[in-house]
């Protein structure tokens, strides 16, 4: 018999303290995510084409993490700084102030990217890794498109000034979520506020984090500033704070302090008008399904990965879940095997549909028991 089961969560959550109907960000564009359950909370114009600036060094980074997690490259392997990424050092961009011949460590080099913001830095490593930065960047489209950025496409490894390294704040949100999910034991570096380099022929120079929202208590803990001339100031921001963890990307601020004010706004924004519901957590038992002419009477399903969504305070008395399935379920039933289908509505509408999976495996009851269950049900309609 098909069944379809009402399962009902019961939520507490606080006072709204924003009025999203009337919120916007004073931004050219931006875009807001909730991390685990991947729902965009706000977006502006967010596949409007940009020039990322120096939010482009987040996949230089990705990059130089990707070799080394592959084996190819150690944090203490050296590179020799050339004159091409010298130069940029002299030219007035934002530098980690390396030095013609200098032989630095991978390590240095990525923090004085990701904290210092080095040009030089960014065409040092894309010179050891690729040979050219014209080589690194493509490698950097590359995975752009491996990872879902499909309206990318980069021209150096900095971010400075090209006709052709444009993305999208969609994109840029992509991009950092990528790396704070797949480097965690790396992604420490965007959230370190200052960066001591021992430079050749000068006194060590200390540089602090250009991302703003690392000094107000937030719980900020990256990603990577930008500014161009044309296209003004930007930001990719997340905050990891009670048990939540937000993505925020913007782009077209009109100076500073409105990049760090309406950052702040937004993330807020996320954290105060929406809470994380974890339906389910992966590989845990969710929900026992009768079986029938089974050696066990009963079997656990589970979710084979984590299972969130983010709801509006003011609205989550319209989500529902529902399992589906064909039951009693009969022996025998293997290990993992799909019996059942959760569903997610929201208002009405299915926005969410997982499989559920036999936590164990259970084994056919022998032929006299079989004979007796079956009485009994013929007998006493009950197994």
């Amino acid at each position: 018999m098909f069944k379809i089961l009402s399962i009902c969560l019961v939520i507490s959550f606080n006072l709204i303290k924003i009025s999203y109907a009337d919120f916007d960000v004073k931004a050219r564009t931006a875009i807001l995510q909730d991390y685990h359950s991947g729902e965009i909370l706000y977006e502006k114009d967010a596949d409007r084409i940009i020039f990322p600036a120096s939010m482009t060094k987040i996949m230089t980074t990705i990059i130089a993490f990707d070799f080394i997690q592959n084996g190819e490259l150690n944090l203490n392997d050296k590179f020799i700084v050339s004159e091409n990424a010298w130069r940029l050092s002299e030219a007035g961009y934002s530098s980690m102030f390396i030095m013609v011949g200098d032989e630095i460590t991978l390590e240095n080099l990525l923090k004085g990217i990701i904290i210092s913001s080095g040009n030089d830095a960014c065409v040092a490593l894309a010179e050891g890794i690729a040979g050219t930065e014209e080589e690194f960047a493509i490698l950097m489209t590359e995975k752009a498109r491996e990872i879902g950025m499909e309206n990318t496409n980069f021209a150096n490894s900095s971010g400075i000034n090209h006709p052709d390294n444009l993305s999208t704040v969609r994109d840029i949100m992509i991009m950092s979520k990528y790396l704070i999910k797949n480097y965690p034991n790396f992604y420490k570096y965007f959230e370190e506020k200052e960066f001591t380099w021992d430079r050749t022929g000068g006194d060590p120079i200390t540089q602090g984090n250009r991302n703003p929202l690392l000094y107000k208590n937030i719980g900020a803990d990256g990603i990577k500033t930008g500014y161009l001339s044309y296209e003004k100031y930007s930001l990719a921001s997340s905050i990891n704070k009670n048990g939540r963890r937000l993505i925020a990307v913007g782009s077209g601020f009109n100076s500073k302090n409105d990049r760090s004010r309406e950052s702040t706004k937004l993330l807020t924004y996320g954290l105060t008008n929406y809470d994380l519901v974890h339906i389910a957590k992966s590989g845990e038992p969710f929900y026992k399904i009768e079986v029938w002419l089974g050696k066990e009477d009963f079997i656990n399903v589970y979710a084979n990965e984590d299972i969130f969504r983010t709801i509006k305070k003011r609205k989550k008395k319209l989500l529902k879940i529902f399992i589906k399935y064909d039951g009693p379920i009969e022996a025998p039933i293997k290990k993992d095997e799909k019996i059942a289908t959760l569903n997610i509505v929201y208002d009405q509408e299915i926005v969410g549909e997982y499989d559920l999976l036999s936590f164990k495996e259970i084994k056919k009851v022998n032929f006299v028991s079989r004979i007796i269950k079956s009485l009994n049900f013929l007998i006493w309609g009950d197994v």
